[in-house]
């Protein structure tokens, strides 16, 4: 305020308000400048960084923006209740090395895995070091240097051909209606859960010469700009979709914990690592087995082909073919 002409600083001194001869000192501090900024807490800085990460969901569906944010708010949680709701500025070394002790101490006792750790670690840091650059802060967050060493990353192991003939199609039948479609859909497509969860009528094309879905990007966000597909239909993912519609989980949290429970209680998981993306993984082997061709394996699986595509690759009717070639 110092360095302000004399005559905007005259301007200030002349606006505090005056009581019985007596400059008001609350108004006086904020009009003079000797106010000091409300401090900014963990809490604050997350409320702070949805809006500042805002086009991170410009794509995604309500359910998506839900899954984006609960892990950053699990994160945040969990720094807070070790060293409590402190301003970001006085966040020291110490107390990022006391949240890793703590997180030490749960991998020991707990059992649970480091990659649960890191994931925290990645949270808070982007948080933190989003809010105080973006808002010019002047300080780094001491967040480097924190993860825990993982070792060989998991795999969703696929469900062989025959458990899935004879286990698990016949097992479907006490599953609702709904997500026993999305299942069987799923088994002849390698559509992910969250792909035939997001299918609306007008995905689903059951008059074309070639029956298929469209995947598309509708009201959410895909997992990259390949998933965008058209995927034929034939077996058990076909009969399953001539029955009805899948509109109870569109956009909708819980159906893989539903699916996931109903195996498991009703001796359908092939081994305890098994979940229902296992039917993705084992249609991308039976493909491979069957000796498909690299361009539409990647086509019908929505992966990247790693070269430029040139051509729709045969359309349809060369996936429909290929898809035949697997068909349960």
């Amino acid at each position: 305020m110092a360095k302000l002409p004399v005559d905007q600083l005259l301007s200030r001194v002349e606006a505090v308000p005056v009581r019985d001869g007596v400059p008001d000192p609350l108004e006086a501090r904020a009009v003079l400048g000797g106010a000091q900024p409300p401090q900014m807490t963990i809490s604050s800085a997350l409320e702070l960084y949805w809006s500042l990460a805002r086009e991170k969901t410009l794509e995604k569906s309500p359910d998506q923006i839900r899954r984006w944010r609960n892990p950053h708010i699990k994160a945040i949680n969990n720094l807070i209740g070790v060293i409590g709701d402190v301003p970001i500025d006085q966040i020291s070394h110490d107390d990022m090395q006391d949240f890793r002790e703590w997180w030490l101490d749960r991998i020991a006792d707990d059992g649970i895995k480091p990659h649960s750790a890191n994931k925290d670690f990645t949270y808070i840091a982007t948080v933190l070091r989003t809010v105080a650059s973006r808002k010019r802060l002047g300080f780094v967050p001491p967040v480097a240097g924190l993860a825990f060493k993982e070792g060989k990353p998991g795999t969703r192991p696929p469900y062989s051909t025959e458990w899935i003939r004879t286990r698990l199609l016949p097992g479907l039948a006490g599953l609702n209606a709904d997500a026993r479609r999305i299942v069987l859909s799923m088994v002849n497509t390698g559509m992910r859960l969250s792909e035939a969860a997001a299918l609306h009528p007008h995905h689903i094309d059951l008059t074309a010469n070639v029956p298929h879905v469209l995947i598309r990007g509708e009201g959410r966000q895909l997992k990259s700009h390949t998933s965008e597909r058209e995927i034929p239909l034939a077996g058990v993912s076909l009969e399953a979709l001539r029955e009805g519609g899948l509109s109870r989980y569109h956009d909708k949290p819980g159906l893989s914990a539903t699916i996931n429970k109903f195996l498991s209680q009703n001796g359908l998981q092939e081994t305890p690592d098994h979940t229902i993306y296992g039917l993705r993984h084992s249609f991308e082997d039976r493909l491979l087995t069957a000796g498909v061709d690299e361009r539409v394996r990647r086509d019908l699986m929505g992966h990247a082909l790693g070269r430029q595509r040139y051509g729709e690759g045969g359309g349809l009717p060369a996936k429909l073919a290929a898809v035949q070639l697997v068909a349960l």
